[in-house]
């Protein structure tokens, strides 16, 4: 099988080794005769692929589990806009959220329905091109809501904002696992794992057992994060093999060297893209110009003459690349270059850019 580069956005490219095993999870789990996506939730074969799960995504993001308790739910991201305010905030309550985003927007349309939402700092005058630093929090805020990557913008936190005591609460669906953070600064974060973690349907929930103990009470119970974090995320029949397949990028991540490494890895493949874009100012227009805020995940561009934009496709999935088309909300171009994508194909994509950018004419005639 001949693998091609695909820069999409998410789902995004796994592993090799993790998917090679668990194409052999999916024939049998642990000499059970069973496939894992046969085997009950709650029998020996899975449990112990669950709880091993919960410890390693602990252990890699440096969070103690006397601290934190680790949440696997459906629903992806979009599904978290709803239930964090759906816990933790009422009316006459306020919410403060950092508009950075498309994916911002919507958290903050879902958090209205619930309480007050003050709009702390955004970056929409500028079409989402930088992250803002000039805050205006509410000290009586619920808490500060933050997307930590913007996958549509190419917008990333690289530091986390000050919020003075009030809790901290993100969306990190597309650069978990991908740096060092100090997790710890978040009383809540969720992702969806489709970009870092895993494939598409799990949600993975962090959260203090404290912040969760403040959470109301009166929501419908599979909406509750208290109801999923006394159960250890098997309520209800959880998504068995996408949590398996966490499990071995999680092993993965640490046979790399763990985030630190990751962190070193990713900064390298970002830097061949943004050097090669940036070499070209005439033919590429990087559409995040302050350097300190540009996303590690997601390279977004534009080409200075949008005539040239099918021929630079053409060119593109001649040397066997897909995906680059940026959000159909923007457009331009996207490369997404998520933990598992090779450096070479970055180095490919690169290479692409300077070819490309020494005759773009001739190649849209």
């Amino acid at each position: 099988m001949e693998r091609i580069y695909n820069f999409s956005a998410g789902p995004a490219m796994l592993p090799l080794p993790v998917l090679e095993e668990a194409s052999k999870g999916v024939l049998e789990i642990q000499n059970s005769g069973m496939s894992i996506l046969e085997v009950s939730h709650r029998g020996k074969h899975y449990e112990a692929i669950h709880y091993d799960t919960i410890q390693r995504v602990l252990s890699v993001l440096s969070l103690s589990p006397e601290e934190f308790d680790v949440l696997f739910l459906g629903g992806g991201a979009s599904l978290q806009f709803a239930m964090l305010p759906m816990n933790f905030l009422r009316a006459g309550q306020t919410a403060d959220y950092i508009n950075t985003g498309e994916w911002a927007v919507k958290a903050i349309s879902e958090a209205k329905r619930f309480g007050t939402v003050n709009i702390a700092g955004t970056s929409e005058d500028r079409r989402y091109s930088y992250i803002p630093n000039e805050l205006h929090l509410s000290p009586s805020a619920r808490y500060v809501h933050i997307t930590t990557n913007n996958t549509i913008e190419g917008t990333e936190w690289h530091t986390l904002p000050e919020t003075n005591g009030v809790p901290l609460v993100a969306d990190c669906s597309s650069d978990i696992f991908a740096l060092e953070r100090d997790y710890s600064r978040f009383h809540l974060f969720y992702a969806g794992a489709q970009k870092n973690a895993g494939p598409a349907g799990v949600t993975l929930v962090v959260a203090r057992k404290e912040f969760l103990q403040q959470a109301a009470d009166d929501v419908p119970t599979i909406l509750s994060y208290k109801t999923h974090a006394k159960a250890n995320s098997l309520y209800n029949t959880p998504p068995v093999f996408a949590i398996y397949v966490m499990n071995l990028v999680m092993k993965w991540i640490e046979a790399q060297g763990g985030l630190k490494t990751i962190e070193a890895h990713n900064r390298q493949k970002a830097a061949l893209i943004y050097d090669a874009l940036d070499a070209h100012p005439d033919v590429y227009d990087p559409t995040v110009t302050q350097k300190a805020d540009r996303s590690l995940m997601n390279v977004t561009f534009r080409l200075k003459n949008p005539e040239w934009e099918a021929a630079f496709l053409e060119g593109a999935k001649a040397r066997k690349m897909e995906g680059l088309k940026g959000h159909r909300s923007v457009g331009g171009f996207r490369a997404s270059i998520y933990n598992a994508f090779p450096i070479e194909g970055c180095q490919a994509l690169a290479d692409y850019l300077h070819a490309f950018a020494a005759n773009p004419t001739s190649k849209a005639s």
